[in-house]
């Protein structure tokens, strides 16, 4: 595992914080930094208000002066918006027949039982990080795309069409990770949001109201996104998925509107952890038009033992959470 600095840790780094009574908490951690690719890059940071994060969202600069001898300058004042992103309770409980326990040993079979519970909330938390949006399902984290899904908004520049009209829309996400810019949140004093409680063995119903013995765990896990800088997401919406080909002749040229998300970040992005996330169906489509280009921008690095694929040097992640359904942003 790639030790990071501490100003910009991923969700292993704070795992790694965590003392030996928060063994369970951090085999799961670990567990979903594996299954979902988000993780290996995404910021953490601790909330600062409870279960909230307050941050100024700078909205202008100030504008400097062009000063004379003997003449003044005028007082520059940059502007910003105050903002709190609140997390979201994600919550299941996972319900195992008690006679599996002596076909097992109990913590390996505890653990293997409960993978799939563990993916659920993976899942989830991964369709929120994308698609969450509190202004319509307040219970919800409010996520990438609803905060970029306007061409006349105020960030409007970091959205970048593909040129679709119809409705069989995907997009391409590019996120440079930081505190300082994009991030991920968990309550402050907690570890990592995630809390796991053994509820022991309980007498429960099947569905036809039959009793029969079962160990049952609850999990939760409280898990915000902050965007404190818009400028540093490049959304690359609109691309009709039925119009891609492998050599980009018709329908959206990938390697393109790749570079041109490059290219909308600020200079100074060197800071953070950047990451293109698109979904299987981008993933096929873009190395095989980077090979009918004869493009050496797309290679397979090895990163910790493991094959990444990288789009000019900048990690391209898959995640099947971005759907192929989404509305045209207009």
């Amino acid at each position: 595992m790639t030790t990071l600095s501490a100003s910009n840790p991923t969700l292993l780094d704070v795992a790694n914080l965590i003392g030996p009574d928060g063994k369970a908490v951090k085999a799961v951690v670990e567990l979903l930094a594996e299954t979902n690719e988000v993780f290996q890059d995404a910021a953490w940071q601790e909330c600062n208000d409870g279960t909230g994060h307050k941050t100024p969202v700078r909205t202008g600069l100030p504008t400097p002066t062009w000063r004379k001898l003997y003449g003044g300058a005028a007082e520059g004042k940059g502007t910003t918006v105050q903002i709190r992103d609140a997390c979201g309770m994600l919550e299941q409980y996972s319900t195992i027949d008690a006679s599996l326990v002596p076909l097992l040993g109990q913590s390996e079979w505890r653990m293997l039982e409960e993978i799939p519970f563990i993916e659920s909330m993976n899942q989830a938390l991964a369709d929120a990080l994308f698609y969450g949006d509190s202004s319509t399902t307040p219970e919800k984290i409010m996520g990438i795309a609803p905060r970029f899904d306007s061409l006349s908004a105020e960030n409007a520049g970091n959205i970048i069409s593909g040129g679709s009209n119809d409705t069989d829309n995907t997009s391409i996400y590019l996120v440079c990770w930081h505190p300082l810019t994009c991030s991920m949140l968990y309550p402050k004093g907690s570890q990592a949001g995630l809390r796991i409680k053994d509820l022991g063995e309980q007498t429960v119903l099947d569905g036809s109201n039959n009793p029969f013995q079962a160990l049952r765990t609850h999990y939760k896990w409280d898990v915000g996104v902050c965007v404190r800088d818009w400028r540093y997401v490049v959304r690359i919406a609109n691309i009709e998925v039925s119009d891609l080909v492998k050599d980009a002749s018709s329908g959206a040229d990938l390697v393109d509107l790749m570079v041109q998300a490059l290219e909308v970040l600020p200079g100074n992005s060197g800071m953070g952890r950047k990451s293109f996330y698109g979904n299987r169906t981008i993933r096929s489509y873009l190395r095989r038009q980077i090979k009918n280009k004869a493009n050496l921008a797309l290679s397979l690095d090895q990163v910790a033992g493991k094959q990444v694929l990288s789009f000019d040097g900048i990690p391209v992640r898959r995640c099947d959470a971005i759907t192929n359904a989404e509305a045209l942003v207009s």
